[in-house]
């Protein structure tokens, strides 16, 4: 062998053991920090405060003996912190990780809620922008948009309406995406066929829209009753306007 390659070789050698050295000081160091405090962040959503950061922390240090000041950092199981904390409804996701300071922070994304559904004999539940059911909370409501009559009430019974009715939650999302739409219409009523009937918050017109489909479209109608039909004939000249069928308006 020749000296280049010797020496190559033990410079390689050297630097190895260098680096295992380094890992090994890295690691001893971590095992010696300790605990120091508990940091819990949540993500902020217009007009959601459903998720409070006192309460989070109450229960993990309820729940957590090892989340004490001096208690050995490494004695800390992230994902049992993260797992606990994303068992609250309103929790979407959490990330927990340990600071260079000997702090365990935990950062939380939380659920919005884009309506609510209105039962006059049992408890009111939200609807998530992703479609997941979530419960009311005693400490805080959030104004949107409201669902209510027999199929409204039955989607209270699953736990997730993205899939079985995708459609429905597009309206949702079609009505409170708009800022004039959301403004001006109140809550929608789902009958038991599936039929959707919108009340306004201005206007005495019940709109009979019909299933969710063809969204758009009915909606070019009802602008178009408010634009040509209403200020012609008067915003009280009807009670009833039906938009379900195609290319049609009906005004009674």
């Amino acid at each position: 062998m020749s000296r280049l390659k010797i020496k190559n070789s033990v410079v390689f050698t050297l630097l190895v053991a260098v680096l295992i050295g380094f890992i090994a000081f890295v690691e001893k160091k971590e095992d010696s920090k300790v605990f120091h405090k508990l940091e819990v962040i949540v993500g902020s959503i217009s007009d959601v405060y459903f998720v409070d950061e006192k309460e989070i922390v109450k229960i993990l240090e309820n729940e957590f003996s090892t989340l004490k000041p001096g208690t050995p950092i490494s004695a800390i199981d992230l994902k049992s912190v993260e797992k606990k904390v994303e068992n609250h409804p309103f929790v979407k996701d959490a990330e927990a990780f340990k600071d260079l300071k000997g702090n365990v922070v935990v950062r939380i994304n939380q659920h919005k809620p884009i309506a609510r559904v209105v039962r006059p004999m049992a408890a009111d539940g939200y609807i998530s922008d992703e479609g997941i059911i979530l419960p009311t909370s005693p400490k805080y409501t959030s104004r949107v948009l409201l669902i209510e009559g027999p199929k409204g009430e039955a989607l209270l019974g699953k736990k997730d309406i993205s899939k079985s009715d995708s459609e429905l939650l597009e309206l949702i999302h079609f009505i409170v995406n708009d800022n004039f739409w959301s403004a001006q219409i109140s809550s929608l009523e789902i009958n038991q066929k599936g039929d959707i009937t919108l009340y306004q918050q201005v206007g005495k017109q019940t709109i009979e829209f019909g299933k969710p489909i063809e969204i758009e479209e009915k909606f070019k109608k009802i602008e178009i009753l408010y634009k040509e039909i209403l200020p012609k004939k008067g915003w009280n000249a009807y009670d009833r306007v039906n938009v379900k069928y195609k290319d049609q308006i009906i005004c009674e």
